[in-house]
């Protein structure tokens, strides 16, 4: 048997990046996976790619609206609920003196808010002994340049999974934290990098990494994977550094 099979999984931001090989890898091994996004396309045709009777939901995980009807699509389509991977982020790099108000809000909205009211609204419909991983980031401890808002965001995440995994505890809801370090997925393209400095950007983070390269989605699923299933069915609280080594130095 498949080490998902039977399960209902929820992954917010999960049509592109990490949170979209988690969800074909979850899907794969048995779950039926529901994903949403902000856009409806990308949304669509990363359904299409996970197959195996994937659903995608349009919306902004930084509205409360927004998590009540999915948890209210959830339980009237499914039942219940067994993962949810609040995944949905976003990042501006950015010196601190140069921070608007708007970018802050914005990061906060997302990567906070979006997790916090996420996990309030879901964790009703949960069944007993299901998992909640929280996509957190090695900002959060490695001071990056330029992620000064952007840490202090994903920190506020780890405050909740440690404050979670208490507050579930009669449930048996099991609540990590899976902070990746630099992956190689599209947000890269995302950062304003000229395509003619991209083998030297990479290079740079490669060489600021013990195991000398970036990390794949893949094995960023791999470790979700883990976290979701019995195989981590003793580890509660945690905070999983998935990033080559990158806060040792």
């Amino acid at each position: 048997m498949k080490t998902l099979t039977g399960k209902v999984a929820l992954i917010t931001g999960g049509n592109s990046g990490i949170g979209l090989s988690a969800a074909t890898r979850f899907a794969a091994e048995g779950a039926q996976v529901i994903i949403t996004g902000r856009r409806g396309r990308a949304v669509d045709e990363a359904v299409a790619r996970i197959g195996a009777g994937a659903l995608g939901i349009q919306g902004d995980v930084a509205s409360i609206d927004h998590h009540e009807a999915v948890a209210e699509h959830i339980r009237a389509t499914f039942g219940a609920l067994d993962i949810y991977m609040a995944n949905a982020g976003i990042n501006t790099i950015n010196h601190s003196a140069q921070v608007s108000p708007e970018e802050y809000d914005a990061q906060f909205a997302v990567n906070a808010r979006g997790a916090f009211f996420g996990v309030q609204k879901m964790v009703p419909i949960m069944r007993g002994g299901g998992s909640i991983i929280l996509t957190g980031s090695i900002a959060s401890e490695k001071v990056l340049d330029g992620h000064a808002v952007y840490a202090g965001s994903k920190a506020a995440i780890g405050a909740f999974a440690r404050s979670w995994a208490i507050e579930l505890k009669s449930r048996g809801i099991r609540v990590n934290v899976l902070s990746p370090g630099p992956v190689d997925t599209e947000i890269l393209a995302k950062l304003g990098i000229p395509p003619g400095e991209r083998d030297a950007f990479e290079h740079a983070i490669a060489e600021a990494i013990p195991l000398g390269r970036l990390g794949r989605p893949e094995e960023l699923a791999n470790a979700a994977l883990f976290l979701a299933s019995d195989a981590s069915s003793f580890i509660n609280g945690v905070n999983l550094r998935v990033d080559g080594g990158m806060t040792l130095l």
